[in-house]
């Protein structure tokens, strides 16, 4: 409650130096300094808040711009209340005490900490994550970069066949796929191509199972007029490619891991405790069962927005996913304009949920058509099937039941 607050901290974080201000329960100033960014700094900060409030941890409340980090870490593990603000709530909370534009440390640790203090409702109280969440939410990010970095990569390789071999484009689209790595190594050239056995082809293309070729069909292909290049091209980029995809088999490899270790951590929080008690079902099960998400937007959804779906709390979930447009009103004028400020992992992994559930869920592709014809872009009709999809999650969550996606398919007008 709020008369149980003794004291306010705010805490300006920052890479090098941080910086935290005290105020008492009325806002008279108790004290002020700097700390650096190391163990015995933040241990010497927790000392200094104790030491300047003269209160229990239980009792002061520490205000932060970020969620997350080793700030926040320790000030949690030391029984301070935490509350992080959005840094663009705390530039308009800083216009309160100054108008001319001036920023700094000290100020801005004031600031964190004083609105605290009078409009603490603006904050968002941080809670202990469960270390399986944590890790989850790691691996989710890290999977995210690897594909990333798997995407660059194949791209590169792609042009570099463009320059010397463009008869190998045509044979996928997804050039990080295995069989076109093998292929590349049994055939880097078009002088190779020649001189390769259609047996050892068709033999390559069997294992891989690979049916949208045969082996006289691909070798037809390749054995196509080449492009003519200067000397020294052919070799230089056959260099390339092997260095690229050096890199590409390594990141590959870490990806299989990654996955692995997403469907683990998935099952793990299945086995953790359930804030509404015992369920028929567990979390990851419920949304699991539900048509577009797999293991990559499980992940995020478990993770990234793991405080709202504790909750089952369907609005708190589509603010940070995007898919809830921003209207803005003055006198006789209204825009409506697509969420920008959010977290760009949780709105990718709804996007992909919406996207993927139209392909497969017979009502999801029939709401998506209504919204096509009643004139809404596919990005603004994604967004519309996204937040009926969560909304229909977290119902699922508060009953405990899985999708039922066995049921007859209903006419478009239903």
């Amino acid at each position: 409650m709020m008369e149980d607050i003794a004291a306010y901290v705010g805490v300006d974080w920052a890479s090098a130096t941080h910086y935290a201000y005290a105020l008492d329960a009325q806002g008279a100033k108790l004290g002020h300094r700097s700390f650096q960014h190391s163990g015995d700094g933040l241990a010497e900060l927790a000392d200094w808040i104790l030491r300047t409030t003269g209160a229990e941890p239980g009792r002061i409340a520490i205000g932060i711009e970020v969620p997350h980090g080793p700030v926040v870490e320790s000030l949690m593990d030391s029984g301070f209340l935490v509350h992080a603000l959005n840094p663009k709530q705390l530039d308009r909370f800083r216009d309160r005490f100054t108008m001319a534009g001036a920023k700094d440390d000290r100020l801005d640790a004031f600031v964190l900490a004083d609105a605290l203090r009078t409009d603490r409702r603006f904050y968002r109280f941080l809670e202990p994550v469960h270390p399986t969440i944590i890790q989850l939410r790691e691996w989710s990010r890290m999977t995210e970069d690897l594909s990333a970095e798997r995407n660059r990569l194949a791209n590169r390789f792609r042009h570099q066949l463009w320059r010397y071999f463009p008869q190998m484009l045509e044979l996928a689209e997804d050039w990080s796929q295995q069989w076109i790595l093998d292929l590349w190594d049994l055939i880097p050239t078009p002088t190779r191509a020649q001189a390769v056995r259609t047996s050892t082809i068709a033999r390559r293309l069997k294992e891989s199972k690979v049916k949208r070729w045969t082996a006289d069909t691909l070798l037809n292909h390749l054995r196509s007029t080449p492009i003519s290049v200067a000397s020294g091209v052919t070799e230089a980029c056959v260099a390339h490619c092997e260095l690229i995809l050096g890199r590409l088999r390594l990141v590959m490899q870490q990806m299989k891991l990654a996955m692995k270790e997403l469907e683990r951590l998935c099952s793990a929080v299945a086995e953790l405790p359930s804030a509404t008690g015992i369920a028929p079902h567990a979390d990851p099960e419920i949304l699991r069962s539900m048509p577009g998400i797999g293991t990559i937007v499980l992940a995020a959804l478990l993770s990234e927005g793991h405080d709202a779906i504790v909750r089952r709390d369907a609005q708190a979930l589509r603010g940070p996913s995007g898919v809830v447009p921003v209207t803005r009103r003055s006198g006789k004028q209204i825009v409506v304009v697509m969420r920008q400020s959010c977290p760009h992992r949780l709105r990718t992994a709804v996007y992909h949920w919406a996207r993927v559930a139209v392909l497969h869920d017979f009502q999801t592709r029939n709401r998506y058509a209504a919204l096509r014809k009643r004139g809404h872009s596919h990005a603004r009709a994604l967004r519309s099937i996204g937040s009926r999809l969560i909304g229909v999650a977290c119902a699922m969550l508060r009953t405990g039941e899985l999708f039922d996606n066995g049921r007859p398919p209903q006419s478009a007008a239903a």
